[in-house]
């Protein structure tokens, strides 16, 4: 883990918070619970148990794996609808297939990102090639739901294909953190993924020991999920590991630290971090649709019910 990396980070613009930003303190840390998705693959739930009003504008993020399939065990997930939000598929090992019923669709693999807008609606499939069905191997991703204000809820679907080699690289001043920024900005430095609800989103690898404050917009909340290792985040250096949320204050600066040793299958920290603009609506949020009103998820529903959200193309059928 991950693809995307260089050999001496030392090469890369380097971005620090200054000295005189507040720094954000920690909230909360949370553990995410694990379950199964799709047609059995495993997640951790990474916003479980926080409260909507410290998330908003991200509805919920899955960690796909990281699992080590044996021939013939890779899963997906059939055929299924969606409206009035983005989906944000980020592959750090494994391959993975997505299409859609507006046409969109790809190949993503170690690094690379599917970014789908939803919008007025579509039925679309994410699932592991044959050839990795077949062979089995590693599989290991994040799947990060982004609301949409209800100006745009209706708008109209989207994707976009982010490969790995375009995301922003940046460092840390002493180069201990590789910072990928796939979408959104850092201290102007402005990542790929074009987002109708202003975000930031970051993978963060830190060495043993490793330190780095960021700056941070004020107007953002602020969120960091570890996706392996340990550390502290703040600068009061509250303990996380694996698996855990640590959900910032109000501030100008965030600040993540990675323990001086870590274990062998982890070498480094692994963060994802996560900023956005809330939204500060009303949400109402039912399976794959994500609305207003409860009127519009009825409506929704109805819509899908009628076939009004697309259909599956005829040569691959319902699954």
């Amino acid at each position: 883990m991950p693809a995307v990396t260089v050999e001496n980070p030392l090469t890369l613009p380097r971005v620090a918070a200054p000295a005189d930003a507040v720094a954000r303190p920690v909230l909360t840390v949370t553990t995410a619970p694990a379950g199964f998705e799709g047609e059995g693959f495993p997640v951790r739930r990474a916003f479980a148990g926080i409260a909507y009003k410290h998330l908003d504008p991200f509805i919920m993020m899955d960690q796909m794996g990281e699992v080590d399939y044996a021939p013939g065990e890779p899963k997906g997930t059939p055929w299924h609808p969606h409206r009035g939000f983005e989906t944000v598929t980020y592959l750090i090992d494994g391959t993975f297939i997505h299409q859609d019923s507006n046409g969109g669709g790809g190949t993503i693999q170690n690094g690379d990102t599917q970014w789908m807008t939803a919008g007025s609606g579509l039925l679309h499939i994410e699932a592991p090639p044959e050839s990795l069905v077949t062979s089995g191997g590693l599989f290991h991703g994040l799947q990060l739901w982004v609301n949409l204000p209800a100006s745009d809820k209706m708008m109209d679907p989207r994707y976009q294909d982010i490969r790995g080699g375009q995301v922003q690289l940046l460092t840390s001043p002493d180069g201990g953190a590789l910072l990928r920024v796939i979408a959104g900005a850092l201290d102007g430095h402005e990542g790929p993924g074009v987002t109708h609800t202003p975000i930031t989103m970051i993978h963060a690898t830190l060495r043993p020991g490793a330190e780095v404050t960021l700056p941070w917009r004020e107007d953002f909340n602020g969120l960091a999920y570890v996706l392996a290792g340990r550390g502290a985040v703040g600068t009061e250096r509250r303990p996380v590991h694996s698996g855990q949320t640590a959900v910032f204050g109000a501030g100008g600066s965030l600040t993540v630290r990675a323990d001086a040793t870590q274990d062998a299958h982890t070498p480094d920290l692994e963060v994802v971090l996560l900023g956005g603009q809330p939204i500060r609506e009303p949400m109402a949020h039912y399976g794959p649709f994500v609305m207003n009103s409860h009127a519009e998820l009825k409506q929704a529903f109805e819509d899908f019910q009628a076939g009004r959200l697309g259909t599956v193309p005829a040569e691959h059928g319902a699954r």
